[in-house]
């Protein structure tokens, strides 16, 4: 009978934890994400602080302020006049020594990243790594360019195999086409699957019928 209680407060335990701890995540996750964007308030002049004019700490401010700048400059520059003053302000920082190669670089980097028209990221592969044998899950990125092609005698793809649990670091690979398997997958099921270590398995793709002989 003991036996049994402990087992049921076990049960009830891990069940409450299984729908705490996500939630925790979550919010821990977007308190930092607004702790962070809050801190654009500190460009501000001090009299200009929301602390100084209102006599109290506005959490989330920052945030949502970031949040409608970003709009109110989307908008800015999806006209003639705001896309004529981007170019002419590219053209002056990519003059600047030093920091006009970093500019462009991570420029091009962030237009193929969030760019609706890239192909970054949009297709989830599996190849061997980081030995025969050994599968993981790695996201397109392109095609190799540059004198890299030269020294390449096949199709070759660029891909990221991203780490677990921490998809922001990972390797940059340039792989054979031939070697890469294209997944019918999700890149988001596929995120889902290396954060989770692969315990949240995406579902299964519904089999293709297969032709009866002839």
């Amino acid at each position: 009978m003991t036996t049994k209680k402990t087992t049921t407060l076990k049960t009830v335990f891990l069940t409450g934890l299984l729908v705490l701890v996500p939630l925790a995540i979550t919010l821990w996750v977007l308190s930092l994400v607004i702790g962070t964007m809050d801190q654009t308030l500190l460009l501000l002049p001090e009299s200009w602080q929301p602390e100084r004019l209102f006599g109290v700490k506005l959490p989330g401010l920052g945030a949502v302020l970031t949040i409608a700048f970003i709009f109110v400059v989307g908008v800015l520059t999806h006209n003639f006049i705001g896309q004529k003053l981007v170019e002419w302000w590219n053209a002056i920082v990519r003059r600047i020594p030093l920091v006009g190669p970093l500019y462009s670089s991570i420029q091009q980097v962030s237009d193929t990243l969030l760019s609706s028209n890239g192909n970054a990221f949009r297709k989830a592969l599996l190849i061997e790594y980081p030995r025969k044998g050994s599968w993981t899950i790695a996201f397109l990125t392109g095609i190799p360019g540059g004198d890299v092609v030269n020294h390449l005698h096949e199709d070759h793809v660029s891909v990221y195999v991203p780490t677990t649990p921490n998809p922001t670091s990972g390797f940059f690979l340039i792989l054979p086409k031939r070697e890469v398997v294209e997944l019918d997958m999700t890149v988001d099921a596929a995120l889902k699957y290396i954060v989770s270590m692969g315990v949240v398995a995406p579902a299964s793709p519904a089999r293709r019928p297969v032709d009866p002989p002839l």
